[in-house]
């Protein structure tokens, strides 16, 4: 059985979703940005835009250089969320979601019923068909078939928009052939280089090399993994965990100061933190990263005792403020961010011998102040540090970390109300 996985990639998804919602867009060169401010980056594009040459990454003042009838649109998370949440529920109709891969990616397992070929062809269009039914034509998908999630993925990738194009084992590895070694997932400019440093500079020679010669270049037993994946081979999902927590934000001319950007990152770590506690893990380090203008950047990072407490993250946080190159502290960031790093699960957290009192009055406040936050909007309370820009850092999506608004920005299960609102209590008729 060489099928076994369906790969389903929503094209240019943050402008389909616009393009849906907006009919004036349809057709139309459309660059998503993350704020409306001429020093910003393209974080998405429609088609027409990608062939004028505008992609991720663009700055925008290229981007309009590049396509001059380019249209400019601030991105709107919650919405694209929205979308997302709607084609999972298309998408099961037809065929169980298996796996969620980031915002625009799924993956789905045949091997239940639709393994053979023309099963997985139909249920493959009807996805197509329901989707351009129910949402509309402009949400186009290319979907990929193949052994595995590896190589189903590729296969989107080889006919957009809307491709469907499906790879058996027995056609590994030609159909990849064409392809450069950094479309293979799990190829990244690093990897690739240490890969031409042992002579393997095609993708002919990358199916050549012997397995113990992958393993040696990746170092562990992911280079085996990733032999056996690029011929279609079941790999086992590796255990998912929370790798990291973490914030960035491109900052808008009026926050580009060294007292704002501060500000800023409080408002970000304050974010972070009660993300943490919503996935109930402790922190044991965070990193700081600071992005200037001239391609300078800087970032460090600094160890603690595992916790999910904001106060004393902020004091780290502001050790490595003060930490900042000479050079650097009276230079304003245009984009900040930090990451909270070495989680750990509750389950395994040994609580401070030491400061047990302290550390369980501070949950209770931290519990109260998440509760108002995700009942009244994020930054409804919050601590000094990050006054002046509560309004700063909205809700953004990365591609690969879906966030959850009721965390973001409101709870509106909550009604606003911080405890359920119960039907009045009918007392029985009163009988002689």
């Amino acid at each position: 059985m060489s099928l076994r996985t369906l790969a389903v990639d929503f094209n240019s998804f943050f402008a389909s979703c616009e393009q849906v919602e907006r009919p004036e867009l349809r057709g139309k060169p459309v660059a998503i940005v993350p704020v409306l401010a001429e020093t910003t980056c393209v974080i998405a594009a429609s088609y027409p835009a990608k062939a004028c040459g505008v992609k991720v990454g663009t700055g925008l003042a290229e981007a309009r250089t590049l396509c001059p009838g380019l249209i400019i649109v601030q991105q709107r998370p919650k919405v694209y969320i929205g979308y997302h949440h709607r084609l999972l529920e298309l998408i099961e109709r037809s065929i169980h979601v298996t796996t969620i891969k980031s915002i625009d990616e799924v993956e789905c397992d045949l091997t239940a019923t639709f393994a053979p070929r023309e099963k997985a062809l139909g249920v493959a269009r009807e996805i197509k068909a329901v989707i351009a039914r129910e949402i509309g034509p402009q949400m186009g998908c290319s979907i990929g078939i193949g052994g595995n999630w590896t190589i189903a993925k590729m296969a989107t990738d080889l006919q957009k928009p809307n491709g469907l194009v499906v790879i058996e084992d027995t056609e590994l590895p030609e159909r990849l052939l064409g392809l450069k070694l950094q479309d293979f997932l799990g190829i990244g400019p690093a990897m690739e280089t240490r890969l031409r440093a042992k002579g393997i500079d095609t993708v002919e020679k990358l199916y050549a090399a012997p397995k113990s010669v992958l393993h040696g270049i990746w170092g562990s037993i992911d280079g085996d993994r990733f032999y056996a994946r690029i011929r279609g081979e079941e790999v086992p999902h590796e255990a998912e965990t929370n790798q990291t927590v973490g914030h960035s934000h491109v900052l808008p001319p009026y926050l580009r100061t060294v007292p704002k950007s501060h500000a800023v990152l409080h408002r970000l770590l304050q974010k972070a933190a009660m993300r943490l506690r919503s996935i109930n893990h402790y922190a044991g380090a965070l990193v700081l990263r600071l992005d200037y203008y001239d391609d300078e950047s800087w970032s460090d990072e600094i160890r603690l005792a595992e916790t999910q407490d904001t106060l004393t993250l902020a004091h780290a946080l502001n050790l490595l403020w003060s930490e900042r190159p000479v050079k650097l502290r009276n230079k304003a960031p245009f984009r900040v961010g930090l990451v909270l790093t070495r989680l750990l699960p509750a389950t395994c957290h040994t609580p401070d011998l030491f400061n047990q009192r302290r550390d369980a009055a501070r949950g209770k406040l931290f519990a109260a102040m998440d509760t108002l936050n995700h009942t009244f909007g994020n930054g409804s309370v919050y601590f000094g540090g990050a006054f002046g820009v509560t309004e700063a850092a909205p809700m953004r999506i990365s591609y690969t970390c879906i966030p959850k608004p009721e965390l973001e920005e409101i709870d509106e299960a909550r009604g606003r109300r911080l405890r359920p609102v119960f039907p009045p209590v009918v007392p029985p008729a009163y009988q002689d």
